[in-house]
């Protein structure tokens, strides 16, 4: 069981030259692409939530806030220990630190779930799938406060 956790349900992403790094324009709905390098990613059919990357770019967060969606996610999920570039809680406490900065990457790349894009003042950059409003209200039935997309038919 251990094994199947850890390994058995992550596969590699295919990088995706100038399509794998979006962010979320103020005021747009249609994510952008920004210059990135050494791209790295990791995913698993098994849940939306699993998907995890690292990336660097020689772009600010700064510069970056003045035209993109800024995200207000500071705990990044954890990726498995093999996938090393991508270190949460290092992540984290630079994100609460100030040191690094998260944007919207895409609005629900899945039902229910966005896509964040965290950069740091160094040029790191880390991308992992959250749950938004709407797919934290799916899984108890509440009302949802903003607009969700249709939930996808299930078999």
């Amino acid at each position: 069981m251990y094994y199947l956790q850890v390994y058995g349900f992550y596969q590699t992403v295919d990088v995706r030259p100038g399509q794998d790094v979006v962010l979320l324009p103020l005021g747009s709905d249609v994510p952008q692409t920004i210059q990135y390098s050494g791209f790295e990613a990791i995913d698993a059919d098994s849940s939306p939530i699993r998907y995890r990357a690292c990336f660097e770019t020689t772009l600010r967060p700064d510069a970056l806030a003045q035209l993109f969606t800024l995200s207000e996610a500071v705990d990044p999920r954890n990726a498995p220990g093999w996938f090393d570039c991508f270190d949460a809680p290092a992540l984290g406490a630079a994100l609460k630190a100030g040191s690094a900065t998260a944007f919207m990457g895409q609005k629900n790349i899945e039902f229910g779930v966005d896509r964040i894009v965290a950069i740091t003042d160094d040029g790191h950059g880390f991308v992992w799938h959250e749950l938004n409003n709407c797919g934290k209200k799916a899984y108890d039935g509440t009302v949802v406060g903003e607009a969700c997309p249709e939930r996808p038919e299930t078999n």
